[in-house]
């Protein structure tokens, strides 16, 4: 890729939030908890048929451990939280558990969407070869991420997480979700961008959601790992190559009806 090329990679990888943001959706989205540096209201972005996602109720995050009292008191009573998503694996899990005990009113779902995955992709030489090769190329460091972002969604444990998120939001029927990974960022970011599609969230605003959480982590800046527009359109082009599209993904892997994205809209919407 020319130099210019990654100039204009590295200006898309931070959107500016500022006064030139959506104005039903200031600082896309950001909560201003004491603790909490990614956590975000979906609440302002547009969607389907000119309408807007409600604010207060879909709530995307980091790491719940990181939460203060007075944040955890303030998701508990303000928000109503009642469904928290860990995407996450087990190891994870057990290290930096999530403080259920102070949401006693909200139910815990886990969805491990990188289960095995890395397992599965050693299984096959060629898969294996590639990524190794792209894994310390320093020419391009982003290549890795690029290369491994569509198996957040295509793969067996990508397919069932996710199809298990949509399936926890649509049974939570009352108060707010809150759904996250680590960073709040891959993982998050993934399962994000197929709610928001599925609420008819338009793409670009789909892509500005994503990367706006190199806005808000604490982690150092890295090519290698911040939220770059070339991952989140190859996890869309890998989906577009397995299940035609997003629409495919969501109604044929995850088992989406049709009545189940009404049900959403109706309730999401305004």
């Amino acid at each position: 890729m020319s130099s210019k090329g990654c100039e204009r990679v590295a200006d898309r990888r931070r959107p500016l939030a500022g006064p030139n943001d959506n104005p039903l959706r200031p600082n896309f989205g950001r909560i201003d908890f004491e603790k909490l540096p990614n956590t975000r209201d979906l609440g302002g972005l547009p969607a389907v048929d000119g309408r807007h996602v409600r604010k207060g109720l879909l709530l995307r995050s980091g790491l719940l451990c990181w939460a203060s009292d007075a944040d955890l008191a303030r998701l508990r009573d303000v928000y109503d939280l009642r469904l928290v998503v860990d995407f996450r694996g087990e190891d994870e899990l057990a290290e930096t558990p999530d403080p259920m005990r102070a949401l006693p009113q909200a139910r815990f779902v886990h969805a491990d969407v990188l289960h095995e995955v890395f397992a599965g992709i050693s299984q096959s030489a060629e898969a294996r070869r590639r990524l190794a090769n792209l894994e310390d190329n320093d020419e391009d460091p982003a290549a890795y991420m690029e290369e491994f972002y569509p198996h957040h969604l295509t793969s067996e444990a990508g397919i069932a997480a996710y199809g298990l998120f949509i399936r926890s939001i649509l049974e939570n029927t009352q108060g707010a979700a809150l759904w996250h990974c680590h960073v709040g960022r891959d993982r998050c970011g993934m399962g994000t961008m197929v709610l928001e599609h599925i609420l008819g969230v338009p793409g670009p605003e789909m892509e500005d959601d994503y990367l706006a959480t190199n806005l808000y982590t604490d982690e150092a800046p890295s090519l290698r790992t911040d939220a770059n527009i070339r991952f989140i359109r190859a996890a869309v082009a890998g989906l577009e190559r397995e299940f035609g599209g997003l629409d495919g993904y969501v109604h044929d892997a995850l088992g989406v009806t049709d009545a189940d994205i009404a049900e959403l809209r109706g309730r999401y919407l305004e």
